[in-house]
């Protein structure tokens, strides 16, 4: 089962560190390093608050879509890692372009 470690604090799908959304979608098709991409699934908690309570059934989510085709990892569109990591260039994300994949590895 894949884990997503979420180091963006404000996500609405952020509980402990670890992300809970039914599943997330990274993105940055040209991307070539790892600010170029970003987690599209982002929510503000200020926004979307009661998020985490909207969660697979079985616990964490388990499915990472992948739109970056220079991606090392990208396997038809699902990341091919078991875990990845997603933070943020600003102390408290407003966009989803405020965060990235920091499992990213450019082909």
């Amino acid at each position: 089962m894949a884990r997503i470690g979420c180091n963006v604090l404000n996500c609405s799908h952020n509980d402990s560190g670890v992300c809970y959304a039914n599943r997330i979608s990274i993105t940055g098709k040209k991307a070539h390093t790892s600010n170029h991409t970003c987690c599209s699934s982002f929510l503000d908690q200020s926004t979307y608050s009661n998020l985490t309570s909207n969660t697979c059934t079985n616990g964490s989510c388990d499915y990472i879509g992948c739109n970056v085709k220079t991606c090392a990892y990208n396997a038809g569109n699902v990341c091919s890692l078991n875990n990845i990591a997603v933070t943020s260039s600003a102390d408290s994300a407003n966009l989803y372009s405020e965060t990235y994949c920091s499992s990213f590895k450019c082909k």
